[in-house]
């Protein structure tokens, strides 16, 4: 059996990522990446680019959104019609099996995000009622600050019987693939029926101190950017 690698969490300038869609693209046609999901923050606008181009650049493509429901963030992948954030996560799961889509709950426990299993740093973890509405888990979040956030994600996605899939969370290209999932196939198609299956695996290795610190440059950059272009326009 052929297996290939995906990374099912990336971000581009559509939202706070720091490359655009072509170079991101570009990026992945240079690596051991097979399939990507493009998953920036309630727009479809970078993931709907990407398929479009995906042909140019040899690379598969899953449009997917990360959406902001009021319980945390999820991952919808397969999606054609974009989801509003800010509804309640039964809301926004109702609206993405609408779409045929798959929910992942991604850093489910991360306490720094907004994450379906805990949601304020100093607060109580969250209700464990998430997990009945979500086809898989993110056991490997390579841009956690804390591996105990990975680790307890890995142990809750195996005592639910739940997938384990992998994603780099990456905001600038150098992450790229840092985390990632093992399916077995080659295509799209085939990453979905190994994640209804159960037949993926998460990997990969954390960012690291220096790749933090890269990101954490570009976004402040990005965010003095954004305050100059609004300064002018005023």
């Amino acid at each position: 059996m052929l297996y290939s690698k995906a990374d099912l969490h990336l971000h581009t300038t559509a939202s706070d990522g720091s490359a655009t869609v072509r170079q991101l693209l570009a990026h992945v046609a240079n690596s051991d990446l097979q399939v990507i999901a493009i998953t920036d923050h309630d727009t479809l606008a970078g993931a709907l680019e990407a398929r479009r181009l995906a042909k140019d650049f040899g690379v598969e493509v899953i449009v997917g959104e990360e959406v902001s429901t009021r319980e945390g963030h999820l991952l919808v992948l397969f999606l054609e019609h974009e989801l509003p954030p800010g509804r309640p996560l039964v809301e926004t799961v109702a609206a993405a099996r609408a779409q045929n889509a798959l929910v992942i709950a991604p850093h489910p426990f991360d306490f720094l995000m907004h994450s379906v299993g805990r949601t304020r740093i100093l607060g109580p973890c969250a209700s464990s009622a998430w997990a009945d509405h979500v086809d898989a888990i993110e056991t490997f979040n390579a841009g956690m600050w804390l591996p105990q956030a990975n680790t307890q994600a890995a142990r809750f996605a195996a005592a639910r019987g739940l997938p384990a899939v992998g994603g780099s969370d990456s905001h600038h290209l150098p992450t790229v693939g840092r985390g990632y999932t093992i399916f077995p196939g080659r295509t799209a198609d085939d990453l979905r029926r190994a994640i209804l299956h159960g037949e993926t695996r998460a990997a990969g290795e954390r960012w690291g101190i220096l790749r933090v610190a890269e990101a954490s440059m570009l976004y402040l950059q990005q965010s003095l950017n954004g305050h100059l272009a609004t300064a002018e326009r005023g």
